[in-house]
Parts: structure tokens; sequence; C-alpha cells
């Protein structure tokens, strides 16, 4: 069967690997590819997108921005974190365009943004003076009005809408970033909700965080606000946290595979993939043994559900720190749906990490391959 993907993605190293894991997978049609803010700004991650496709020969899947900052914020810095862990270009410091001939070059001005009105910077007109970014707080936080969430999102948040309203619970949208994009959609098109399949990567129930304070993940402490709202929104979520990513592992021996079949495309993701694991070993003793898969198991997911076991349990997002509100960031069960109250909200505790190491890994091999044909 057919199985219809739209993604949004903070598209850095990992995102990267998810879209080429998807790119292989025959019964997998791609929608769209939405870039928002998050690992890199959200006009490099709408760059990478484009680079990526066109790198693996499918320029002809639909690309757009997303929004541009969080919901509580005006302007959007990228963390210092995220930038260790994916370079200031997304890529590790590489491009595909610097290894597959007969395309422009990753430092050009024809790459260098987006100029056609579906991919355009959108200003966040918002009035908030907060700079968003990784752990970033305020004491006073107010919701955007949905006119205010209009002005500040690009196309790609319509694009989400029109997949949403044309297949229904037939498309999976799937979210590697925070879920700025995802809570807009929603917003914008309340009708979208109930019939919303969204796999998400994100959030930690089960262990410590990745941010700076060991309780938060990443992709939620960027908009703590908005993917609040989407776990409240009666939206059908398969949540992919590091519960079960920091089980699926890659090292410097699987990639040699990509590297192996010596086309432009292979040693690109296996350049790139050295430096996300080199830092993923210099920032923790834990990934000596490999770097975590977070966006390709989501991915994968998204492909093949059976991949990981769930607890059904509706979730909320702390957003405040202190007294009665414990931390901001942090995703946990909601006490106020524990009971009488039907449950939409699957998180995934356990997975088959080598069945599905195995595909990705494979997977991605063939699709190198095949760019040699």
């Amino acid at each position: 069967m057919t199985k219809r993907i739209i993604v949004d993605a903070d598209t850095g190293i990992d995102d990267t690997l998810a879209l080429a894991y998807l790119l292989a997978q025959p019964e997998v049609e791609l929608l769209g590819v939405v870039g928002v803010y998050g690992n890199v700004h959200a006009h490099v991650a709408h760059t990478n997108n484009r680079m990526v496709l066109e790198a693996f020969g499918r320029a002809d899947i639909p690309t757009a921005m997303g929004c541009t900052a969080p919901s509580w914020a005006q302007e959007f810095a990228v963390d210092e974190g995220c930038a260790r862990f994916h370079g200031d270009n997304g890529f590790g410091g590489v491009s595909p365009f610097d290894y597959v001939s007969g395309l422009p070059k990753s430092g050009s001005n024809v790459m260098a943004q987006p100029q056609d009105e579906n991919t355009a910077i959108l200003p966040n007109s918002f009035d908030n003076s907060a700079i968003g970014s990784v752990g970033g707080t305020r004491t006073e936080l107010r919701d955007m009005p949905v006119d205010a969430v209009q002005a500040t999102c690009g196309r790609g948040v319509h694009m989400i809408i029109d997949a949403v309203r044309q297949y229904g619970e037939e498309v999976t949208v799937l979210a590697t970033g925070p879920l700025t994009d995802v809570d807009a959609a929603i917003r914008m098109a309340p009708d979208i909700a109930q019939h919303l399949q969204l796999v998400m990567m994100g959030g930690a129930l089960t262990q410590q965080g990745n941010c700076y304070d060991l309780i938060c993940e990443t992709n939620i402490i960027q908009d703590p606000e908005a993917a609040d709202r989407v776990f409240h929104s009666g939206a059908h979520i398969t949540m992919i946290g590091l519960d079960v990513t920091h089980q699926c592992l890659l090292t410097r021996r699987d990639i040699a595979a990509w590297e192996g079949t010596g086309v432009p495309v292979g040693r690109f993701l296996a350049d790139m993939t050295k430096f996300y694991i080199s830092a993923n070993e210099s920032s923790d003793e834990i990934f000596a043994e490999g770097s975590p898969l977070h966006d390709p198991l989501a991915a994968a997911v998204a492909v093949d559900p059976s991949l990981v076991g769930c607890f059904d349990i509706n979730m909320m997002v702390e957003t405040q720190t202190g007294d009665g509100f414990g931390f901001r960031g942090r995703t946990i069960g909601d006490r106020t749906m524990l009971v009488r109250h039907s449950c939409r909200t699957h998180v995934a505790l356990s997975v088959d990490a080598q069945r599905f190491h195995d595909d990705f890994v494979d997977s991605v091999t063939r699709l190198c391959q095949e760019q040699d044909q």
C-alpha cells in the first residue's frame, strides 16, 4: 500500500538521514517537505531540503518554508548545542552540491535564499521582544492570536493543512523538529485536528532529556506552548522520544557502506554523518557505542508502526517552571486526562532496534547505489 507522508523538519544531519530513508522506500509517496527553525534557521532548513531532494534526483517533490520562530517569540537564534551537533549549515559543514556534479555549489546565490512566494521568508510580526532558543524562558507568556499565526508562518503550514484536508487519515505528518508548524496548522484550520495522523520525534517520558537541564528534549523545549497545544488538539499522535531513539545507534562501520558505494551522494552522507558521530562521542560517553538515530527512527515508524511498542497516555508539556508548575519543556502524562478520557497519544517505549537499524542502513545504501545507475 502507498504510504503518503509530508515531512516537517528543521533539517540538520539526522533529518537529512530521515529524508534519505524515506526516499529509499518504494511504497512511500512523499507529498512535500517543510523547513522549520530548530537545528538551523527556517530558510536554511528549507534550502537544505531543496538541496537534498535535488541531489537525489527528486526535485519534483514540493518544498516550502514553515514558521521562522517559536510561537512565543519574535525571532529565533540557533542554540550553540544544535550547531555543535549539526554544524552551522545543518550538514556538518559539507554540502551535497559540493559532491554532485552539475548542480549549483552550496555557496552560490541560486541557493542562498528562497525567493518565490511559496518559500519566502515571512516576518514574525507578533509583538514580543523575546528571542527563541533552546531553554528560552519568559515569566509571562501569551498565545498568539490566529491572525498573528497567519502572519508569521510560511507556505509550509498551508501545505500541511492542504494535505490533511485532501487525504485525511491516509496521510501521515512526520515532524522531526519543533511542533510550531503543526500547531499553527491546527490553529488556522481546527477542522484538520480530528483527522491528523502525526508521528513526532521529540520528548522523553521515562528517561532524562538531552538539553542542558537533562529534563527536556530539544524539539519540545524550542516551543513548549505549541507542543502542549498539539498534545491537547485531539490529533492522533505517536511520540518517538528519547526513550527509544537512544536505543538505535549508528556507527562509523555502518556508514562505511555508503562511502563504499563510490557514489557522490554516498560520500556526502558519510562525511556529514562522521561529523554527527564525532559530536555525539565528544558530548557524552554513553554515545561511545554509536550515535542515536532520532529522526530516522521516527521516519521508519511513519512507514512501519510495528517497529515500536507504545504506551497509550494523554500527554502534556509543562510550560512554566516553579512551585506548582514543574519544569518548563518537560513532557509528562496529563493528570487531568488520565481517567474517563479517550487516549489519542501513543508514546513509544520499546523498539525493535536491530530490525530498524539493519533496514535503515540497507535502505540508505540501496538509495546511494541507485544514483549510479
